[in-house]
């Protein structure tokens, strides 16, 4: 049993990173500790997505003479690495447009609280 949470790390820092995040966005009231809480659940999946494509032994997907191109488990597969990287830049101007209009919203209303920005919005 010990050998089955050893052998699989990555997959239950995943989970507590996913947990953290989701507890920052259920139960923090302030919206920059929920936008922090966004972007830990989105690096939790990105982890995920990479462990899951991993695999051990394995080279680039570059033709090597030395590996028979038959023997394709011998390659990693680079299109969920590809997509993560992809998911990395969205998610990083996606931060950038969320914390902008929090400034926005500490400007004009002069809290980040949700409770006291929704007595002040109504």
């Amino acid at each position: 049993m010990l050998e089955f949470f050893t052998g699989h790390y990555a997959y239950w820092f995943t989970v507590i990173l996913l947990c953290v995040g989701v507890y920052g966005i259920m139960f923090k009231k302030n919206l920059i500790k929920k936008t922090i809480g966004l972007a830990i659940l989105q690096i939790s999946v990105v982890m995920y997505w990479v462990s899951i494509a991993n695999k051990w032994d394995a080279t680039v997907t570059t033709l090597d003479p030395n590996i028979p191109v038959d023997q394709v488990a011998n390659y990693l597969n680079p299109l969920p690495h590809t997509l993560m990287l992809t998911a990395i830049v969205v998610g990083v101007a996606t931060l950038g447009v969320a914390f902008t209009l929090l400034i926005a919203i500490y400007n004009r209303y002069g809290t980040l609280d949700e409770q006291e920005l929704l007595e002040k919005i109504q």
